[in-house]
């Protein structure tokens, strides 16, 4: 295996790492105004994903960095085709961590609401924006032949993108349901438990049709492979919820996403930036990728950095790996 394709899988597992890790911090806020009915429960809420939140971030920093070393022409053609939900991702992803900053620095309910607010919203649209962009990059835009976008910045907004954007969101709901009743007890715990089994098969719908338009449409024979393990381990995990086996559930959500991630990457190979308007006009791998030098500086770059934050965010996790309740809720004291 050269290079080039190497970097393409790790793009595609820091984009599996981005998807698994964000996905439940988003489902937490999406669910905050479902699942947190009073203060000290919504406080429970947030501090499930306090330690981490930022953390997980960092991920899609990562994935953008891998591809501007990797595939400075897949990360210019990008980029420059879908300005628009890249610019509301950062602008959504911004305002989001200031409301987890500021949401407690002043003891009123107006105040409360008003952070709170934001991050509902920032959690709804960061993923269709992740979706969108994903589901473009598969699927492919309106490129001319020197990869160049025809069109107004909306043409991004065809029904396989939607499809893409609804099928972010709602594995992110559903993520963040199970990531819940994971992490917390009581009455939050039992609300997210019944999130889970109640809206389970309606959430995992999107995403089975993502998969099945992709796959139908420019996937290869072997990616029917890991479309079938997203799809059993899916239904699996909503099994396990069933049981109370909240630890299994969320693993098997992760491997669901797995194959998720390389079916649709599967269908993406070899190109990286399908054309819509003609197929020779696609980029490529080959035609994206930096030279061999770059490639192989990189390689060497991401095989010291890469297991130090492995193993910084693991340790993370771990300390703060307890169930939270209620009554691990301080009194607010505002700054």
């Amino acid at each position: 295996m050269d290079l080039p394709t190497v970097w393409f899988c790790i793009i595609a597992l820091l984009w599996l790492g981005y998807l698994f890790l964000e996905g439940f911090d988003f489902g937490v806020g999406m669910l905050l105004p479902v699942l947190g009915r009073r203060e000290t429960e919504r406080r429970v809420l947030i501090n499930t994903i306090g330690p981490v939140w930022d953390g997980n971030e960092v991920w899609l920093i990562v994935a953008g960095g891998a591809m501007f070393a990797s595939f400075p022409g897949w990360y210019a053609g990008l980029l420059s085709t879908a300005y628009l939900p890249f610019t509301v991702l950062l602008l959504v992803l911004i305002g989001r961590g200031v409301a987890f900053e500021y949401r407690g620095k002043v003891d009123t309910a107006r105040w409360r609401r008003a952070w709170d607010t934001v991050i509902v919203l920032a959690s709804w649209i960061a993923p269709l924006m992740v979706g969108l962009v994903l589901s473009a990059t598969v699927f492919g835009l309106p490129l001319d032949a020197n990869g160049d976008r025809v069109g107004g910045p909306l043409v991004i907004l065809t029904l396989p993108n939607v499809l893409g954007a609804v099928a972010v969101a709602a594995f992110s709901l559903l993520h963040g349901a199970a990531f819940l009743a994971l992490k917390t007890e009581g009455d939050v715990r039992e609300r997210a438990h019944r999130f889970a089994l109640r809206f389970g098969v309606p959430l995992l719908l999107p995403v089975v049709g993502l998969l099945l338009v992709a796959q139908l449409r420019e996937g290869a024979p072997w990616t029917w492979i890991p479309l079938l393990i997203a799809l059993l381990t899916g239904l699996a995990a909503l099994a396990r919820q069933a049981v109370g086996r909240d630890g299994q559930a969320f693993v098997l959500q992760g491997v669901a996403l797995a194959g998720a991630v390389v079916t649709l990457f599967g269908a993406l190979w070899p190109n990286v930036l399908p054309s819509t308007l003609d197929p020779a006009w696609s980029l490529s791998i080959a035609e994206t990728a930096s030279s061999s030098y770059t490639l192989t500086v990189v390689t060497w770059v991401a095989a010291f950095g890469t297991p130090a934050v492995l193993v910084y965010q693991g340790w993370t996790y771990w300390v703060f790996r307890k169930r939270i309740g209620t009554k691990h809720i301080p009194p607010v004291h505002a700054a």
